[in-house]
């Protein structure tokens, strides 16, 4: 028990980077979370200012929106978010909420081209930033334990090796809950394999499957974002995606600087979510934390709303499966979401990937 509110107390948890207990009055309708206002600052930044509401230099004028700060001080998280650009989801029941970006937002950052920054633990727990890359072109490949393109890492590692002396290399991060499932997977590799146990990565690149590849220039700029690619042929007859194409034009890139297509054949513009995709992240985002508590009755529920906002989403349906101990790769659940994926053209970031 946090001091702080007193025994027979119970804090809400407000998760933005990471989890933070607050002091917080969630409305009757669900739709409104009152913070005291130094909680609000201390897990989002945002402070009660005579101007109204300050993060930086952007303020939001409370005299403009009635409703946004109550009588007593506190201020409606859940309105200031709706305001500032940003999604919450609540459950008052476990009183726990997640704060993220909206779809547009999160599209504005993507397309400025400037590559997310992002730190990670890789196995070990050592933390690994995607600025140790910089003045190197890299390829940032996402995949899971509950992937097959978990059997791939030695294909990225040749071509880490084959390129390296030219300026290149590979960091691959895994989408996954337990590093341990990941170790089977990386024997012989030795190019940087990080965990997004929090999904921080997958929601700052706003993914929905992988494998996803990302390619990243010297200067920290995404140079083509958002593919389907493998690192060897082993699945081929599954995912019917040949690497040769994905492999030579990272040679024409690193050797030459050629301009690399755009993914997957489309018009090279960056990738957008919705915010149904976005609210799935959270969602997700919430479950895990119910699941880490041992709440997983609730924890079960938010999975099943994440699936439900963006039933298409693998890191979101498929990837459950394997924290629950189903079978993400031939149980009847999978199997499911397989053909749903299948109907609808097998779509990868917007676009109809190959059958």
């Amino acid at each position: 028990m946090n001091k702080r509110y007193g025994a027979g107390v119970a804090a809400f948890t407000l998760i933005t980077d990471g989890p933070l207990p607050v002091d917080a009055e969630a409305g009757p309708g669900g739709d409104q979370l009152w913070l005291d206002p130094a909680d609000l600052t201390a897990a989002t930044g945002w402070a009660v200012e005579p101007v109204g509401l300050c993060r930086g230099d952007r303020c939001v004028p409370a005299d403009r929106h009635p409703g946004l700060v109550r009588g007593d001080g506190r201020v409606d998280l859940a309105r200031l978010a709706a305001l500032s650009g940003d999604l919450l989801v609540v459950d008052n029941g476990e009183r726990v909420a997640v704060l993220g970006a909206s779809a547009a937002t999160r599209a504005a950052e993507l397309a400025s081209g400037q590559a997310p920054p992002f730190t990670l633990p890789d196995l070990d727990g050592v933390p690994f930033s995607l600025s140790r890359m910089r003045g190197r072109k890299t390829l940032v490949v996402a995949f899971a334990s509950w992937c097959g393109c978990r059997e791939d890492l030695p294909g990225w590692q040749q071509l880490h090796d084959e390129l390296a002396a030219d300026g290149f290399g590979v960091v691959a991060v895994a989408i996954d809950e337990d590093p341990e499932a990941v170790r089977p997977f990386t024997t012989g590799i030795d190019l940087p394999v990080l965990v997004d146990r929090d999904r921080a990565f997958a929601e700052a690149y706003a993914l929905t499957n992988v494998p996803t590849v990302v390619w990243i220039d010297e200067d920290g700029m995404i140079v083509r974002g958002h593919d389907v690619a493998f690192g060897t042929d082993r699945f081929y007859e599954f995912h019917q995606v040949d690497s040769t194409p994905h492999h030579d034009a990272l040679r024409a890139w690193v050797h030459h600087g050629r301009a690399p297509e755009p993914p997957g054949g489309g018009d090279g513009g960056p990738w957008a979510p919705t915010d149904d995709e976005q609210r799935a992240h959270l969602h997700y985002r919430l479950a895990l934390h119910l699941w880490r508590d041992g709440r997983q009755a609730a924890a079960v529920r938010q999975f099943d709303r994440a699936a439900a906002v963006a039933p298409l989403d693998f890191t979101v349906r498929r990837a459950r499966l394997a924290i629950e101990g189903k079978d993400p790769f031939l149980g009847e659940e999978f199997l499911a979401l397989w053909a749903e994926w299948d109907a609808e053209g097998r779509p990868y970031y917007g676009r109809a990937s190959a059958r």
